[in-house]
């Protein structure tokens, strides 16, 4: 089973189907925090009680945290910084070292 999985991966052929696989992961997540968000506020709205009604929701530090979509949108921009810095760490700091480093 792993074995199977690993040569999907690895093989080039299934790139396109790699790629949909991919993009429907990032639109489940970014629906999912949309989901989260309107039924916290729909619980907001019909809460019983008026004093209850701040309980429904989930506590928010920062304005952004109401935007939805942010977790989804802020964990892609933040892997992708992190590849580009180690990129650049690794060609331009001088950790990376040709092929034949050792010969």
């Amino acid at each position: 089973m792993i074995k199977k999985l690993v040569d999907y991966f690895g093989s080039s052929e299934n790139t396109k189907q790699k790629n949909r696989l991919g993009y429907i992961a990032l639109a489940l997540v970014v629906v999912a925090d949309f989901w989260v968000q309107i039924s916290s506020y729909l619980e907001a709205k019909h809460a019983v009680h008026a004093e209850h009604a701040e309980h429904a929701t989930h506590h928010v530090t920062y304005i952004w945290d109401k935007i939805p979509g942010w977790g989804a949108f802020y964990g892609f921009v933040s892997c992708v910084v992190i590849i580009l810095v180690s990129k650049f760490i690794g060609h331009q700091g001088g950790i990376m070292k040709k092929e034949d480093y050792y010969d």
